[in-house]
């Protein structure tokens, strides 16, 4: 790790441009971020009949800090109320929101059902209203709310409970699944459905511009996208595999006309990482390497992977579902890669890993890159869709130039942000007003959201919030780090 790029290390835009030459990464990057109306941030933008007022986009990510019924509690009420402060246009989502209990993947998930409905329709309005608090207007503010089964990676209470679609060679092994355990029956799916369409009519009715029904990161959306070896009406062909999006879309369009959909997609994947034995040390994961894969080719357990060389895109079957998107007359397409559980450097580019995790097998600057490429083959291909973009945050004080001239020349038509809304909210703000960023709060992708949700904490920035700094559960993160590290030690 001590060879790659430290961002804070880097003194101009220029030195930063150079940085990316020497890494040979053709990442657009201005010299100069505009404001007011010459930036191109700040030009609005209509889909379906509406107008986010600028091109940034909050992520939707999980909180861990709902209560066990599936209502919000004040802390899910001060993440919300922050990102209504960011000033960003477009909140994609809100959260992972679970549309059934067995679906949640950690115990504190938030649930939309009619026992949460009045809390979680609070949840926009109080963000509506920060919104309106920083920037004078609730106009040109787009809302929606993400719907999500947690499928291979749930766990509803204290210990995980899996709900697969499919065998998988090593995801199976890693969750201690024995052969024979159970699948869900397409009676379960048709279930599953049902509980999407009815999530999807409580959250037209709560105000929500939109949902997102979730196929990223592993979770069942994703899945289904992958079950090649599945058989049956959900598994094996590409339509049976995309049966699900289909009649989960059928039926929201039959029971909420008024409801606007996106989707949030992994565009690819790559065979499950782990950390290399012969780099790890004491206390201190190795190098990320891929998972023996070549007694698995052709690999059939990835979507938009290359099944002969699964550390390697193919956007074929990618392509294949914008197309299908297009056909079901969705235009919001918010692109993810990968899965935090199994490849995070794919999915989430970071210098310091999460304590269960790997360290960096490429500069992260390389996987923000690959993620911004994907968005810009993608967004050429279909012009007519509206595409969020990701891996924005590991920028950090280059985030600004970088996403000015990815929306000016057209890589992607928002910017979304996840991490960095945990650390600095207010970026957005900042950069569209033009007042200088403050460095200190610029998330410098220390993990701490990754690990303390990993071990049973709220999600949020440990480091840099004084909110979380502060709190009983830093100390208590701290313990769970040295914990992990001695347990690391001892294991070595």
């Amino acid at each position: 790790m001590n060879h790659y790029i430290k961002i804070p290390t880097v003194k101009s835009v220029a030195q930063f441009i150079e940085t990316l030459q020497q890494l040979n990464l053709a990442l657009p990057c201005d010299r100069e971020v505009l404001t007011g109306d010459r930036s191109p941030l700040a030009q609005p933008l209509t889909v379906e009949g509406l107008t986010a007022s600028n091109r940034f986009a909050v992520q939707p990510m999980e909180g861990w800090d709902g209560l066990p019924d599936g209502n919000p509690s004040e802390m899910t009420f001060r993440r919300w109320r922050r990102f209504g402060s960011s000033g960003a246009g477009l909140i994609w989502g809100g959260e992972a929101v679970a549309v059934q209990h067995d679906g949640k993947a950690n115990p504190n998930q938030l649930v939309l059902d009619e026992h949460t409905y009045n809390q979680i329709a609070r949840l926009r309005e109080a963000l509506v209203e920060e919104h309106r608090r920083i920037t004078g207007s609730p106009d040109g503010l787009v809302v929606g709310l993400q719907l999500t089964h947690s499928g291979r990676y749930s766990r509803p209470q204290d210990k995980p409970a899996p709900r697969i679609l499919y065998r998988h060679p090593i995801l199976d092994r890693r969750l201690n699944l024995p052969d024979d355990y159970a699948l869900l029956t397409d009676g379960e799916i048709g279930q599953i459905i049902e509980n999407f369409i009815r999530a999807a009519k409580l959250a037209w009715r709560a105000g929500f511009h939109f949902v997102d029904i979730k196929h990223c990161h592993g979770y069942l959306g994703h899945e289904f996208l992958s079950a090649y070896t599945r058989e049956g009406a959900y598994g094996g062909s590409f339509e049976n595999r995309t049966r699900f999006l289909r009649e989960v879309v059928q039926g929201i369009r039959a029971e909420a006309p008024g409801l606007r959909i996106g989707v949030r997609l992994s565009a690819f994947d790559m065979v499950p990482f782990r950390p290399d034995p012969a780099t790890s040390r004491p206390g201190k994961p190795g190098i990320g390497a891929p998972e023996r894969y070549e007694h698995l080719l052709p690999y059939r357990w990835g979507f938009g992977v290359n099944p002969h060389d699964p550390t390697q895109p193919d956007l074929t079957e990618t392509v294949a579902f914008l197309q299908l998107l297009r056909t079901l007359q969705i235009r919001l397409v918010n692109l993810s890669a990968g899965s935090p559980y199994y490849n995070p450097h794919i999915q989430r580019p970071a210098l310091y890993p999460p304590s269960d995790g790997y360290q960096p097998p490429e500069d992260p600057l390389v996987g923000v890159a690959r993620q911004m490429e994907v968005v810009r083959t993608l967004k050429a291909l279909f012009p007519d869709l509206v595409f969020v973009g990701t891996a924005y945050t590991y920028l950090q004080e280059y985030l600004p130039p970088v996403a000015q001239a990815a929306v000016r020349e057209g890589w992607t038509d928002f910017v979304g942000l996840g991490r960095m809304m945990l650390a600095y909210p207010q970026l957005p703000y900042d950069v569209l007003t033009g007042a200088p960023l403050q460095s200190k709060r610029l998330c410098r992708t220390f993990s701490d959201c990754t690990t303390a949700p990993r071990n049973g904490l709220p999600s949020g920035c440990y480091p840099l919030d004084e909110f979380y700094k502060r709190s009983p559960m830093a100390e208590q993160l701290k313990r769970l780090k040295q914990r992990h590290q001695r347990q690391s030690e001892t294991t070595y």
